[in-house]
């Protein structure tokens, strides 16, 4: 396939993109400084784009977003949530008004479309939270509606904490209770399931791009340890994390969101890391390396 890629130099991207060569795809960036050889120009901040260069794309894949900070002031949600927006209303129009637009466009979420919901198990037809990190994933989803109505096949990508580059060899940490659930995938292994939704005609709409095994906290902390060869591990408790990260830590440390990737199963996606002490080792060895 003839795959365009938005976020190829991040973490998550550059893993993408080296996947889909591998696997025989041709690929071309998109990418916000000047061009080079394969790769096509936007500016989503200013809403422009190299609407010719779009032309015959058999797929696309947006993962292109700005780095979140730590808190989260009123200021930044506006700039998470105005990026958001811009990017992927600007990509799905501008591929709609393609004369040859592509036959899939995959965009990525996240977990937070969830709200945090104890031990219930949260599949693709769970309903959508009420918090900020909520809102901000239905709207984004939302915006790729022009996209849609073309006739092309939407994927919205909702993917929870991705494991992988130098950050994994930091360990896990236990914070709040330790019982509450966390979702999680490998970064290798997110590539693959975005070769199979690629490939795959029936995966439409929403996706959970997660392991089948999540974790309790406590559990994923232990399993970390064992992976790392670490003896020791970071807890914070959950007014420590609320005093250091605000909202952010509710949503991304102490929340419990026990995700399962109903419609990858119910296609026959084999999944290759789903125990995370394997795909943390196998992301351990590429970082040695």
């Amino acid at each position: 396939m003839k795959v365009l890629v938005a976020g190829s130099s991040g973490m998550i991207g550059s893993a993408v993109t080296r996947h889909l060569i591998a696997c025989g795809h041709e690929v071309t960036c998109l990418v916000r400084r000047p061009p080079e050889p394969g790769e096509i120009w936007w500016n989503p901040d200013v809403g422009e784009i190299d609407k010719t260069g779009l032309e015959g794309f058999d797929g696309v894949v947006h993962l292109a977003s700005r780095p979140w900070p730590m808190r989260w002031t009123e200021k930044a949600k506006h700039m998470i949530r105005t990026n958001r927006l811009a990017t992927n209303s600007l990509l799905a129009g501008s591929l709609a008004g393609c004369e040859h637009s592509p036959q899939v466009l995959i965009c990525a979420s996240g977990m937070g479309y969830y709200p945090s919901s104890g031990d219930t198990v949260l599949t693709e037809d769970s309903p959508a939270g009420t918090s900020f990190l909520a809102e901000l994933q239905r709207d984004g989803e939302a915006a790729t509606a022009s996209a849609s109505a073309a006739g092309i096949r939407v994927v919205h990508l909702r993917i929870p904490a991705v494991l992988g580059g130098p950050m994994v060899q930091r360990g896990a940490m236990r914070t709040g209770s330790g019982q509450q659930w966390v979702s999680w995938v490998g970064r290798d292994e997110l590539a693959s399931i975005i070769d199979f939704v690629l490939k795959t005609d029936t995966l439409t709409g929403p996706i959970n791009a997660v392991s089948p095994n999540p974790l309790r906290n406590v559990e994923f902390a232990a399993a970390s340890m064992k992976a790392l060869g670490h003896k020791w591990s970071v807890f914070l408790p959950a007014f420590l994390v609320r005093l250091l990260f605000g909202e952010m830590g509710e949503e991304f440390l102490l929340s419990s969101r026990r995700i399962q990737p109903a419609k990858l199963l119910a296609a026959g996606y084999p999944f290759r890391f789903p125990e995370l002490e394997g795909a943390l080792r196998h992301e351990l060895e590429k970082v040695r390396v």
